[in-house]
């Protein structure tokens, strides 16, 4: 008996050859498929070691096609053709846990084949979970969450729409404050932050935005006689962090600078050129403002007994 990830372990009456249980084949022991196996069963969803007996069979992905190569792909009927996957729970997207996961493990700089192996599961299948439609098992779920250090919830979205750093409190938070170094390290060369002005009403508001960081200037985009556009000649306060709500700690990193507009066409130019993303929110936005820091400051929480 040899079997591949993703592959079905069914198990037959004896008698009458009626199904009396099945799983996905989720972990394998041996590189030649060969027993044991780990087993997602799908009445229950729970993952066990199983030494297939006589009244065991697998059910390849790929029927009819004894010995072909095969990953574990949801959707797969012929060898290297895949359908969309359909998820039955309505959990996700199809497609956003992939993508999660993908940017889960490029946060914390862990390489694709890294994580196959922590969570135990077929390199090609991790690679195609991020790069297409796929609806995987509870089990592989389990596995990447602990291979990455978050959760299943996560992974799938849950809480996308609130607020995050609604974990509960550590027992023993430590407050450390950052230096000028780490914090540029922090703001990194993009992403996304907040800026804080006082608007054209004059009230203050804060705003996110996609952001730059060029020749040591937090540089965005944004439309004239927008909200970030009131930046612009003023000083204003920029900030980034990042919250971790599995281990509640997490990190912020304050810059306080006068912003100014660019408005040299080699300038403008070059940020074009060197910019990593377009602005999320679309539409012409072509007015750059950059902000120089003349303070960066931040925190780092953690727990006191790491």
């Amino acid at each position: 008996m040899r079997a591949h990830l993703g592959d079905q372990l069914v198990i037959e009456s004896p008698t009458t050859g009626a199904t009396r249980r099945d799983g996905e084949i989720v972990g394998l022991h041996h590189g030649d498929g060969t027993p044991p196996y780990d087993v997602c069963w799908s009445d229950t969803d729970e993952v066990t070691l199983v030494f297939p007996g006589p009244d065991a069979h697998i059910r390849h992905l790929e029927h009819g096609q004894p010995g072909a190569a095969r990953d574990s792909q949801p959707g797969t009927g012929q060898a290297g053709v895949v359908s969309p996957a359909v998820s039955p729970s309505g959990a996700a997207n199809a497609g956003d846990i992939g993508r999660r996961v993908a940017a889960e493990r490029r946060r914390q700089g862990v390489t694709r084949e890294e994580t196959a192996r922590r969570a135990r599961i077929s390199l090609n299948y991790l690679a195609y979970l991020e790069e297409q439609p796929a609806d995987p098992t509870l089990a592989t779920l389990i596995g990447l969450a602990g291979a990455l250090g978050t959760t299943v919830a996560a992974l799938r979205g849950g809480g996308i729409d609130l607020p995050p750093g609604q974990g509960n409190a550590l027992l023993h938070p430590q407050l450390q404050d950052l230096g000028p170094e780490e914090c540029r390290t922090l703001l990194s060369t993009h992403g996304v932050g907040r800026v804080a002005v006082s608007a054209s009403d004059g009230r203050p508001a804060v705003v996110p935005v996609n952001y730059e960081v060029i020749d040591g200037a937090i540089v965005f985009r944004t439309a004239p006689g927008s909200v970030p556009a009131a930046a612009a000649d003023k000083e204003v306060a920029f900030e980034v962090d990042h919250v971790d709500d599995a281990l509640s700690q997490g990190w912020s990193v304050l810059a306080v600078g006068l912003a100014s507009s660019v408005t040299d066409p080699d300038a403008v130019r070059r940020l074009a050129q060197d910019a990593h993303t377009r602005p999320w929110a679309g539409g012409k936005r072509e007015m750059w403002v950059s902000i120089r820091p003349t303070s960066l400051t931040g925190r780092r929480i953690t727990s006191a007994d790491q």
